[in-house]
């Protein structure tokens, strides 16, 4: 365990010598808005080297330091906790990165796959992660824990090296290059408290909803982050949507209301609550986000329904994970517009799927059912009425196959 800033220098300049290194972190977040960073791992080929973040006096400079090297690249799965860490203590984002989970998904191993999953399939190693939910702010951390933390960063080589040499046989790589920009964007990390109403966006029906949660959602979020304490020690959810949907003007107003805290009406924070009401109603209606069912506008639910269909057609088709490629979201705003702004229209993704699904929107695409697979017809631009039905496959005894014995079936 390296425990002093000599240490960690030393450490860190060995490992800013190789090609890349592997990272993973392990932190606490139960009782703190901001993760509290614990253990920092870290492995290239000559081995790991496991730092104690909680050490006292430890200076964490020479790994930031690390993080920002672009002779480097940093190996991480599923790191987006990890690297929202690494930008709150230095604020810099690690670069260049490489997500193993990422990759995973655009060469077909499913949506999201676990670490131990990709291990045990790309490895053979099964992992012991009975040390996964332990205290790591507990000192001294005991073996069992040390040798967690080191599997996490040394089979993660040999993951790396394996999906790394599979993206670039299958001419992939640069589909996950274009993931990591978002990744290591430090606007993905940056806080922005106005925008924390849209975790209810699917529980508000009506304009002055939108519009005092709005307010009340961002007072929330501030809230937390100075206090450095979970939203929900601020206030739960369920009383912030109350909140927002019942707008109580007044002290015994806002006491009345079911999920709120008992008393808490008349501490200084109900005040600021009811000021946040305040400000939400004299919002401008004309001036505010849409509501999804706003958005959605003309997008056909029918149309969303084909669309997902598509997607898992070319999902299943090109083995790449179909959360990877688009999500709800996107087909139903490609639903409701062409040149709708989402991932799926840009990019890998608009050559893969995008331009399909705007061919089969546009009715110039159809598709049907071949031996039990989906599979997606050309069709004539305008052209109307069903499509040609295929020509049935003749039984052994001469009647045709249908919906029922002797059903009529067309040639």
């Amino acid at each position: 365990m390296i425990t002093t800033t000599e240490a960690l220098a030393k450490a860190c300049a060995r490992l800013r010598q190789a090609p890349y290194v592997t990272v993973d972190t392990e932190f606490l977040r139960e009782t703190t808005f901001w993760p509290k960073l614990c253990v920092v791992q870290l492995a290239d080929a000559e081995g790991p080297e496991v730092v104690d973040a909680l050490a006292p006096e430890l200076d964490l400079a020479p790994l930031f330091e690390l993080m920002a090297d672009e002779a480097v690249l940093k190996v991480f799965h599923s790191g987006r906790q990890d690297i929202e860490i690494f930008h709150h203590l230095a604020g810099k984002v690690p670069h260049p990165v490489f997500d193993t989970q990422v990759a995973a998904m655009v060469l077909g191993f499913g949506d999201s796959i676990s670490y131990d999953q990709l291990v045990q399939r790309t490895a053979g190693v099964a992992l012991d992660k009975s040390s996964r939910f332990t205290d790591w702010s507990r000192r001294p951390l005991s073996q069992e824990q040390v040798d967690y933390a080191i599997a996490d960063v040394t089979h993660l080589r040999t993951v790396f090296e394996k999906l790394s040499a599979d993206l670039d046989r299958r001419g992939r790589s640069g589909w996950v290059s274009e993931e990591m920009e978002v990744l290591t964007s430090p606007a993905t990390y940056e806080s922005h408290p106005e925008q924390a109403w849209q975790r209810f966006r699917s529980r508000l029906r009506k304009p002055r909803d939108l519009a005092v949660m709005i307010e009340v959602a961002a007072w929330r979020e501030r809230e937390a982050q100075t206090r450095d304490v979970p939203r929900s020690r601020v206030l739960k959810d369920d009383a912030l949507v109350e909140v927002a949907t019942r707008a109580p003007k007044t002290v015994d107003a806002l006491g009345s209301l079911r999920a709120f805290p008992r008393g808490y009406e008349r501490s200084r924070a109900g005040q600021e609550i009811l000021d946040a009401v305040t400000r939400g109603l004299d919002r401008d209606p004309a001036n505010l986000p849409a509501l999804d069912r706003e958005r959605a506008g003309g997008g056909n639910p029918a149309t969303v329904e084909l669309l997902k269909v598509l997607l898992r057609m070319i999902a299943e088709r090109h083995a790449v994970a179909a959360k990877v490629i688009a999500n709800v979201d996107d087909l139903e705003r490609i639903a409701a517009e062409d040149e709708a702004e989402v991932a799926a229209l840009s990019g890998w993704r608009r050559e893969l799927f995008g331009e399909i699904a705007l061919k089969l929107k546009a009715g110039t695409l159809a598709l049907a059912v071949e031996r039990g697979r989906v599979v997606t017809l050309d069709r004539e631009p305008g052209e109307d009425g069903p499509l040609p039905a295929p020509r049935p496959r003749r039984r052994r005894n001469g009647r045709d196959r249908g919906s029922g014995e002797g059903a009529p079936v067309s040639d």
